[in-house]
Formats: structure tokens, C-alpha cells, sequence
């Protein structure tokens, strides 16, 4: 079996023997990891044309893999990363400022907005490739990922066992091992106590490959519970904890209430983004992962990580009054 990372464009089909400690890792994840440098768009394009095939079976991205399966891999022509040079420095320096936990296991950081968790679609350096431009002998993998558009914490891994069990916990019961807590402020004034959002959530690709995502019978079951902390000159500042980890889910949940995230400018509302702008300084989305519970070892070990708010985000709460 070839080594995930090892002659990742060589010249003809691999066939890769799945090792136990991969078994429940999603199909698109295993092949990003494997082909190191891979942009994202590429790897689900040999997926969805049947190039990748697992156990001789066309798959879908999202199938989970189990120890022994054999995954046909094509070649695939990749990019020397060296010819991608390194991160610019600020980026290096945003990144080594924002770890905020670190232990043997797992590294955290306070991810900034604006930068995306990973490399592909015209983005040559994410939080993943920058981190391991600045630990270039450690292995490093991503937990999960964050919008590049929200800030907050976000957990890699740096032993395989680590990633493996907190994979495991983000499949158990839809998620629920892993407890996560966002900020957020929303347009207008929600009601007071927790409103549950029970939506399913379908994403769709525009032109260019830009992912849309919007309730649909169809969609995956999605769940997210909004709770007002504060009202702030006319909107609601809010924790949201969610339950599943969809794309765009909280911001796709918010418009569907009629409360969209403040400053989203994909789901939200424009006219009111701008009087944010000019009234608090918000120009960018105010969305933010704020902590993350859980235990490795079968519950023997208790994290609780902690990302504080975003400067610019206080300063347009505190403009708020």
C-alpha cells in the first residue's frame, strides 16, 4: 500500500488498502489527506465521474470508509507544493499568534475571518497548509472546518488516534459528542427564550463551483437552537448551539427564521449590512465559534476550548450600545 502523502501524482492507478485506524473517515477527507496538495474541486471531480471507486463500486464523496476496503485512486496531476512558495509572512504571523490550546493531541486556534480552513478554488494557502508551513516535521490534520467568512475555534489534530476518536465522536448520535457554541448577532429582534430550528438543509453548486445551500424536504436533517443573550440597538446578539454540522447551517437557519447573521453577504440582508457598516464599522460577518466540548480516552478526558470574541466584533457590539 502506498503511504497517504507518497507519490501523490504518480503515473498510473493506485489501489490503496484502507488501515483500520481510518475506518468510519469520510471518502473526500481520506483522498485530501492522501493526495497532498489536491485541490478540493478535483478531488470530487474524479469522485463524481466515477474515477475513485471503492471495492470496484462508483461512491459518493461523503461515503464512509471501513478498515479494508480497496479505494481506486486515478492519477492525478498535482502541484509541487514548493512551487507555491510559503505563506506571506502576516499570515504565518496571524497563525502562530492565534493558537489559543495546545497539548500532545491537539492544537487549537482562534481562526481569523477571511481566511479559509484550507487550500483550493484559487486559495493557495488556508489555516491547515499555513500550519504546517510554520511545524513543517509534525503532522497535522484537520479536525473539522470553519466558514472562511467565521472566525473562532477551530481544532487540529496531531496524532492520527486523536483524529480518529473525534471522528468517531462527530458521527455518533448526529454530532452530539462534540458540543459547540457560537456568537452571533442577528438582524432584528428574535424572541425571547431558545428558538429550535428544525431544518433540512440541501447545498447546491453555482456556476463556478460557489456551494449554495437552502432548506429542502430533501435536504439532510439539520438542527440548530438560538438563544438571545442581548438586545443591541435594534438586533439580537445570540448563542447558537448546534447539533449538526451542515455547511452554512447557522446562517441558513437564520434567514429561514427571518433573523439573518449580521454582515453575511451571501444569505443576508444587504440594505441592513450596509447601515451596520456605515452606523458600527461591521464589514464582516458576525458569526463566531466560540467553544468546544468534549472528551477523548471514552469520556475520561474533558476538553472545553475557548476562543474569545474578535476584537472588531466587541468594538461594533460595544458601537451598538
Amino acid at each position: 500500500m502506498n503511504e497517504p502523502g507518497k507519490n501523490p501524482a504518480g503515473g498510473g492507478v493506485r489501489l490503496v488498502r484502507i488501515a483500520e485506524d481510518r475506518d468510519g473517515q469520510r471518502l473526500d477527507n481520506f483522498l485530501l489527506g492522501y493526495l497532498k496538495g489536491a485541490p478540493r474541486s478535483l478531488v470530487y471531480k474524479i469522485v463524481r465521474s466515477g474515477q475513485v471507486r471503492v471495492n470496484g463500486g462508483r461512491v459518493r464523496a461523503d461515503r464512509r470508509l471501513e478498515g479494508g476496503d480497496e479505494v481506486r485512486i486515478p492519477p492525478v496531476k498535482i502541484e509541487d507544493p514548493a512551487a507555491k512558495g510559503l505563506p506571506s509572512p502576516g499570515l504565518m504571523e496571524a497563525m502562530a499568534a492565534s493558537v489559543v490550546f495546545e497539548d500532545a493531541r491537539l492544537l487549537a486556534i482562534n481562526k481569523p475571518s477571511g481566511i479559509a480552513s484550507h487550500g483550493g478554488s484559487g486559495i493557495s494557502f488556508g489555516v491547515i497548509e499555513t500550519l504546517r508551513a510554520l511545524r513543517p516535521n509534525q503532522e497535522l490534520e484537520l479536525v473539522h472546518r470553519l466558514d472562511r467568512d467565521t472566525s473562532g475555534l477551530m481544532v487540529v489534530a496531531k496524532k492520527r488516534s486523536a483524529l480518529s476518536e473525534l471522528q468517531a465522536l462527530m458521527r455518533e448520535d448526529g454530532g452530539a459528542g462534540l458540543r459547540k457554541r457560537y456568537l452571533a448577532l442577528l438582524l432584528g429582534r428574535m424572541p425571547d427564550g431558545v428558538m429550535t430550528v428544525q431544518a433540512p438543509l440541501h447545498v447546491g453548486l453555482r456556476q463556478g463551483g460557489e456551494r449554495h445551500v437552502q432548506v429542502d424536504p430533501g435536504g439532510k436533517p439539520s438542527t440548530s437552537h438560538f438563544r438571545v443573550l442581548e438586545r443591541r440597538g435594534g438586533h439580537s446578539y445570540c448563542e447558537v448551539r448546534i447539533e449538526t454540522g451542515r455547511t452554512h447551517q447557522i446562517r441558513v437557519h437564520a434567514r429561514h427564521i427571518g433573523h439573518a447573521v449580521a454582515g453575511d453577504d451571501k444569505y443576508g440582508d444587504a440594505e441592513a449590512n450596509r447601515r451596520l457598516r456605515d452606523k458600527v464599522g461591521l464589514r464582516r460577518l458576525f458569526l463566531h465559534a466560540a467553544s468546544l466540548e468534549f472528551a477523548l480516552d471514552a469520556g475520561r478526558t474533558p476538553y472545553v476550548l475557548n476562543a474569545p470574541l474578535a476584537p472588531e466584533l466587541v468594538d461594533a457590539l460595544d458601537r451598538l450600545g
